[in-house]
This record gives C-alpha cells, sequence and structure tokens, in this order.
C-alpha cells in the first residue's frame, strides 16, 4: 500500500507492453475497475472509521457536556451562595456605615463643644493675662507716693482685722499710727481729711477697757485649789467630824458644881455627835468615790471658764461661770470657805472680757476713694485762685 495508484498502473504497463494491444487495451480495463473498486472500499473503510471516530468523540464529548452541565450546577449553586453573602456583607456594610456616621456626628459635637469651651477658657485667660499687664503697667508707672497710699491703705485694713477678730488693741493703734506716717510721708494734700479721721480713730481705741486676762486666769488657778476646800454637803462613808473639839478642850469647871459637869458631858457629847442644818433635804448617802467625782466636775467647769477666757469668748466665759455657780449650790455646804468662792466667782462674773471695739473703719473707706478726695482738694484749691483774679 506504500506505492500509489499510478505507479501500479505504470508497473502493469510495462509489464503488459508486449502483448497485444487489444488484450493489453481489455486489460487495462479490468485493471482500472479493480483499481477503482479497491478505492472505493479504501474509502468506504475510512469513512467507516471515521465515522467511528466521531461517535467515540461525540460520547466523549457528551459526556464531558455532563460534567460540565454538573459543575455549572455547583458553580451555579455557589454563586447564588457568595451572592446571598455579598448581600449579607452589603447590609452589615450599610449599618457600619450609619452607625460610624452617627459616632462622627457624636465626635463632631464633641468636638465642637470642647472648641467652645478651650475658646472660652482662652479667652478669660487672656482677660485675666491683660487685666494683670494692665495692673503691673499700672504699679510701675506709680509715683513714690502712690506706693505710701497704698501702704497706708494696707496698714489700715490690717488695724480694723486685728481689733475686731483678735481684740488686740495695742497692735491696732500702732498699725494706725504707721498709716497716719505714711499718709504725712507722702505729701498727698487729698490725705489731710484721711489722717483726721485717724486720728479721731486712735483716739477712740485708746479709750478700750480691756479685762486683765492674766489676773482673771491666776484668781481661776487659785479658785481651782481651793476646790479641796470645799465639803459635800451630802453624807458619805469616811466623813469626819466637824470643827468642834475645840469647844472639848475647854477647861473643866469645879466638880462641886453639878452645872459645870453637865456643861462639861454636853460638851463630851457635842465631839461626838455633829447636829447641823442643811438647807437642802438628804435623800441618800453617797460614796466616796461620788463625792471625789463632784469635785472633779466642779474642778473640770472652772477649766471650761479658763479655756472660754483664753479665747475671748465672752458668752461662753458667762455660761460657763453661771454653771460653777448652779454646781455648788446643788452640791456643796453653805460654810465659809463656800461663800468666798461664791464672791470670787461673781466678781469675775461681772467683768466683761470682750469689750465693745469702736468702728474704725471710716479711714479706711476714705482712703479706698483717694480719687475723689483729689478731685475734691483740686476744686477747694481752685475756688480761691478765681475769686482772686
Amino acid at each position: 500500500m506504500g506505492k500509489t495508484v499510478a505507479e501500479v498502473t505504470e508497473n502493469i504497463n510495462q509489464l503488459e507492453a508486449p502483448l497485444n494491444p487489444e488484450v493489453k487495451k481489455s486489460r487495462n480495463g479490468a485493471w482500472f475497475g479493480v483499481v477503482i473498486l479497491l478505492i472505493v472500499i479504501g474509502l468506504a473503510g475510512a469513512g467507516y472509521l471515521l465515522l467511528q471516530q466521531l461517535r467515540d468523540k461525540q460520547q466523549d464529548l457528551g459526556g464531558v457536556l455532563s460534567k460540565d452541565s454538573q459543575q455549572m450546577i455547583e458553580l451555579t449553586k455557589q454563586i447564588s451562595g457568595y451572592q446571598s453573602q455579598l448581600v449579607a456583607i452589603q447590609n452589615q456594610l450599610s449599618s457600619l456605615n450609619s452607625e460610624v456616621g452617627s459616632k462622627e456626628s457624636n465626635f463632631e459635637a464633641k468636638l465642637n463643644e470642647l472648641g467652645a469651651l478651650h475658646t472660652e477658657r482662652l479667652d478669660n485667660t487672656s482677660g485675666r493675662i491683660n487685666e494683670s499687664i494692665l495692673r503691673i503697667q499700672r504699679q510701675l508707672g506709680k509715683t513714690r507716693g502712690d506706693w505710701l497710699v497704698a501702704d497706708a491703705e494696707y496698714l489700715l485694713s490690717v488695724a480694723n482685722r486685728r481689733l475686731h477678730l483678735m481684740g488686740d488693741v495695742d497692735t491696732t493703734i500702732e498699725a494706725l499710727k504707721a498709716a497716719d506716717q505714711r499718709l504725712r510721708e507722702s505729701g498727698d494734700t487729698a490725705a489731710f481729711k484721711v489722717r483726721g479721721q485717724i486720728t479721731k480713730e486712735i483716739s477712740a481705741v485708746k479709750k478700750v477697757k480691756l479685762a486683765d486676762v492674766v489676773g482673771i486666769y491666776s484668781t481661776l488657778e487659785m479658785l481651782e485649789e481651793d476646790v479641796a476646800k470645799l465639803k459635800v454637803f451630802l453624807p458619805y462613808a469616811g466623813k469626819g467630824l466637824s470643827s468642834g473639839d475645840s469647844a472639848s478642850k475647854a477647861e473643866p469647871l469645879a466638880e462641886n458644881d453639878i452645872n459645870a459637869k453637865l456643861d462639861n458631858a454636853l460638851i463630851a457629847i457635842e465631839g461626838i455627835v455633829t447636829i447641823r442644818r442643811l438647807d437642802s433635804p438628804v435623800t441618800s448617802v453617797i460614796t466616796p468615790e461620788q463625792k471625789a467625782f463632784i469635785a472633779e466636775q466642779l474642778s473640770t467647769k472652772l477649766v471650761m471658764v479658763k479655756l472660754a477666757l483664753v479665747q475671748q469668748d465672752d458668752e461662753l466665759y458667762q455660761a460657763s461661770i453661771k454653771d460653777v455657780l448652779q454646781w455648788l449650790q446643788n452640791n456643796f455646804t453653805k460654810n465659809e470657805t463656800y461663800k468666798q468662792f461664791v464672791l470670787e466667782l461673781e466678781r469675775l462674773k461681772s467683768i466683761q472680757i470682750r469689750s465693745n471695739f469702736p468702728d474704725i473703719s471710716q479711714s479706711l473707706k476714705m482712703l479706698r476713694n483717694i480719687a475723689k478726695l483729689r478731685l475734691e482738694t483740686d476744686k477747694a484749691l481752685q475756688e480761691p485762685d478765681a475769686q482772686a483774679e
């Protein structure tokens, strides 16, 4: 089959060339028919083979298409799942966008509030700084006379505080004198009226009578020591005999005198039994501890009086002395020691430890309005000049 039909035909012709031409023609026709038949058979076989190949390829293509269709269905399902996920993601993104938008609006509002607050603080700070700068400029522009007037104003304020808050009369007088000295050195003619008012206030403060705090305190210390000498009027265990023993030491009378014997007997009885009249009824017999407690309470009340004296609290001072007197009256015997104790307390009660201090604020008010005084002084000085002209 390696040779073509033309070559086969040529070979046959070469073999049959010596034959008869007629036979040669008939043989040529037969071979030609055979060749044609062979060609037809070959073509038929080739067509059959080609048809079989096409059927195989079609079957293969059908399987591939079925697999592809299944894959397409799966891909379609996956794509639908992806689409649903994309829809969910889009919904989440939209909700996140709305949340972010609301938070951004809140942040913007807060930032605006903070900005307004900081702006306000900056304005206030700048205003205070400007005021401080102006104040410093005014201070730097002051003369020596202005500084002396300012110093006098400070001294007058100190005098007012020392007098009314602490009752320090001596320091008040010294502060008023120092303020007057500053005004004199300033040479300001408008300060003459203020100096006159300061002189009046110094005179008023000198008239204030202060209580002798040291003397009163010493008296209270002495009374606190005398508490042990007072006697509780209620009876208690271990109470000693009263002072009647001196009568038992009287010289005996003659034994023959019956009246003298009776007197001696009465004197002896008085040394054993003491008859005393009490102003308050005796309701019970107290223990020595209760008696000591009563004395300690009296000492404590005297300490309260001393505390009020040191603090110069006149109201507490008077109330504490009244409490001491009431305790004495309710618990102690009214003997001579008691009476002296009460008299001393009454004297202390009559003392007013904090005096009514005079008002010395007028000079300070006048000095704070020094500008008005200067205008009035200038006007008063201009009037004589106008009259002279």
